[in-house]
């Protein structure tokens, strides 16, 4: 009678404990299979037509944080390098005082990139909003993606699921200076990754609206 109690606790602690590892390794492995050989340095990036920047927040003054200063130190680089022809930034802009686009359009413009080739996308509220409304509004079929290296994996197979041929560009410039902030970031990517693949299932809309004609113009005059 004892080994029969026994082999139903076993039974009932392992299934939980099983489903659990599943519901974590599960979406680890569909991003780790997406991104493979996809996540390169600025040098060793191939070329796309369209960069697409992940917003990471912006100061109380308006300024980039270090983070996202980093993606688009990187993402300036591969215009430069003439690996990308136009650089789609997108953020939050939910509120008038909160704005990242914006933020990130003028960063890069004084740092030398053509304000022409800079386009905005206003309602980049996640990793998934950014990446679908790149395909479905801005009509954007081949892009490389920009985040930081713990990142843009996920940002990757988003991207790839959203309908677009992806490659991406991790930085890893800020490790070293924020090895914290760096570490919670890994972590964080591990619940963030289970949220990407119940948004994939599940089919959300992200903020939808009229098609954007921006990158299309953009592209044609570079």
């Amino acid at each position: 009678m004892k080994r029969l109690w026994e082999r139903r606790w076993v039974r009932a602690l392992t299934v939980p404990v099983v489903l659990g590892l599943l519901g974590v390794l599960g979406p680890w492995l569909w991003v780790s299979i997406a991104s493979a050989d996809r996540v390169h340095e600025v040098a060793e990036a191939p070329e796309a037509p369209v960069a697409l920047v992940l917003g990471a927040g912006i100061s109380p003054s308006g300024e980039p944080t270090p983070y996202l200063k980093a993606r688009l130190d990187a993402a300036k680089e591969l215009h430069d390098a003439g690996k990308v022809r136009v650089l789609l930034v997108s953020g939050d802009n939910r509120t008038h005082a909160y704005d990242e686009p914006t933020a990130m359009r003028d960063y890069l413009v004084a740092a030398g990139v053509p304000t022409e080739a800079v386009v905005m996308d206003f309602a980049g509220r996640d990793t998934y909003d950014s990446c679908q409304r790149a395909h479905r509004i801005f009509g954007v079929d081949d892009v490389t993606v920009v985040s930081q290296r713990y990142h843009v994996g996920r940002a990757v197979a988003l991207c790839r699921a959203a309908g677009m041929a992806t490659q991406g560009v991790g930085d890893t410039t800020v490790q070293g200076r924020f090895p914290r902030d760096w570490q919670v970031g890994v972590v964080r990517e591990k619940v963030a990754n289970i949220k990407a693949v119940v948004d994939v299932v599940s089919g959300r809309d992200p903020v939808l609206g009229q098609q954007e004609p921006g990158v299309r113009d953009a592209l044609a005059s570079s």
